[in-house]
């Protein structure tokens, strides 16, 4: 029994995403990266971002929408 596999000659069209920032620096948080997500503590409604190095150093960051701050 012969396989066959269809390749599609056209090109496909590929969706950007958005890439997470993070809360304190407002840098670009890269897939590779060892950032953190979570619910802002005080209000849990708001997704905190965190990057590796705020992380490191313990910048501050604040809620956008109740201005909770933490280390």
């Amino acid at each position: 029994m012969a396989l066959s596999l269809e390749v599609s000659r056209k090109p496909s069209i590929v969706e950007a995403t958005k890439v997470p920032m993070c809360t304190s620096c407002n840098r670009p948080i890269t897939p590779w990266e060892k950032g953190v997500a979570f619910l802002c503590p005080n209000c849990g409604e708001v997704v905190i971002w965190r990057c590796s190095s705020c992380r490191k150093m313990g910048v501050q960051y604040r809620c956008p929408k109740c201005g909770f701050e933490g280390p």
